[in-house]
């Protein structure tokens, strides 16, 4: 069975590739050799192999390379788009330092207007009770005078009784009529310029009271203004702030608590205004100043606050956001990277003290940084590291430069947040600060 299969076989091939032979020949022989069907299937076959594979592989090589034209082209295109956006974010965040430091202009401004505030409140409160001591004291001195005036009357008319039924004056028994008379009119002309006096006094203070009750009101007036200006100022200051810290997850209250127990700042915080030494129940106004001095007070907390957890950005220089916060490839990535040029600046992201700065494995060259409320940030694969172990740094200053040490596979900051030890996405706190600072 077996040899007939193979000569049908044999048959067949023997129709498309017939038996050959390629004779070789030299000076002194001739040779040849024979290709049989068998063989020939086997080199056309494998030739068609050859040839198709070739055909595939330049079909796939072409297909690539107008798919990598296409590809960078969209590259390109997205570049231009991410760099304009850029530009726009860079844009965008220079207005938002204007802003903020318009805002704190108008905070200073609004601390030099209240301190004034204060002092004409206390100078009209003065004045006000200077005003009504000399009303009093006129007052008793016209009630005075008016009793001394009805004793001279009734003096007056013992007199003119005495002298008409033609008797001595009381006390008086050798005085002359002449010496009576000019004594009665001595004393009349005495009361009479002491009432004129009096009344003249009278109307004066009355006059006074009158342009002091125009002043107070005109300073009431001014001061209704200069409160509705600090209260609007407060609302917009401080409103952002709340739901800044409110973002970052960091409840706004107790991290003011943490602040005001370790404030050391020149004066303490605000103190509020007391005009009554009596007991009594503050003024209106004065409750009011002393609302405006909590805002204010809060918002002076809150700027402290800001500049000792992260909410700025450790670059100024344009950036590529390349990877966020989360598992890759089931392992954590702790920290968000960002791309620049060699040797871009990195700056502190708030106040703090240098704990770490040097080589770690993975890391590369590390800068850490501990700052107040359990915070701690890190900034690793740096070219260079421009602080040391145990410095004070604020927000802002200048820590480093973007390298490439470390497991990295290009030049870039990875930047980290940890709370209590435990890595947070740290774009929360760029994220909730953006309209703020």
């Amino acid at each position: 069975m077996r040899t007939r299969l193979a000569i049908k076989i044999h048959a067949v091939l023997e129709k498309f590739f017939p038996e050959r032979r390629v004779f070789l020949r030299s000076d002194t022989d001739t040779r040849f050799i024979r290709l049989r069907s068998e063989t020939q299937l086997i080199a056309f076959t494998g030739s068609a192999l050859l040839v198709g594979w070739t055909i595939i592989a330049t079909a796939i090589l072409l297909m690539d390379s107008i798919g990598a034209g296409n590809f960078r082209e969209q590259a390109k295109r997205e570049q231009m788009t991410y760099m304009s956006r850029l530009n726009a974010l860079s844009l965008e965040r220079d207005s938002r330092a204007a802003d903020a430091v318009a805002a704190q202009q108008r905070f200073n401004s609004a601390l030099e207007r209240i301190s004034v505030m204060q002092s004409e409140l206390l100078n009209s409160e003065v004045r006000r009770r200077e005003l009504e001591t000399g009303i009093e004291v006129i007052q008793t001195t016209l009630r005075d005078t008016m009793t001394k005036k009805k004793g001279i009357e009734a003096e007056y008319a013992e007199l003119q009784t005495a002298v008409e039924a033609g008797g001595a004056l009381p006390g008086q028994s050798d005085m002359a009529d002449g010496d009576t008379v000019d004594l009665l009119a001595t004393a009349l002309e005495r009361t009479a310029q002491e009432r004129d006096k009096v009344v003249a006094d009278a109307q004066d203070a009355l006059v006074a009271a009158d342009n002091m009750a125009a002043e107070l009101r005109q300073m009431e007036e001014k001061n209704d203004a200069i409160f509705r200006q600090l209260e609007e100022a407060m609302t917009i200051s401080v409103s952002p702030l709340d739901k800044m810290f409110k973002a970052a997850g960091m409840n706004p209250d107790t991290i003011l608590d943490k602040v005001r127990a370790g404030y050391s700042g020149q004066g303490g915080p605000l103190m509020p205004l007391s005009f009554s030494t009596k007991g009594e129940q503050p003024a209106a106004e004065t409750l009011r100043a002393n609302r405006i001095l909590n805002q204010m007070d809060r918002l002076n907390l809150y700027r402290i606050a800001a500049s000792k957890a992260p909410f700025a950005s450790p670059l100024k220089d344009a950036y590529r956001f390349t990877s966020g916060f989360g598992y890759r490839w089931g392992r954590l990535h702790a920290g968000a990277d960002f791309a620049g040029s060699h040797g871009t600046p990195i700056y502190a992201t708030a106040d703090g003290i240098v704990v770490h700065s040097d080589w770690q494995s993975g890391y590369g060259k590390l800068v850490k940084i501990q700052h107040e409320f359990g915070i701690e940030t890190r900034y690793a694969h740096m070219s260079k590291i421009r602080v040391k172990k145990g410095q004070r740094v604020s927000r802002g200053d200048r820590i480093g430069d973007m390298g490439n040490t470390g497991r990295s596979t290009g030049t870039h900051l990875h930047y980290e947040v940890r709370v209590g030890g435990k890595a947070v996405n740290p774009m929360i706190y760029l994220k909730a600060a953006k309209d703020v600072f």
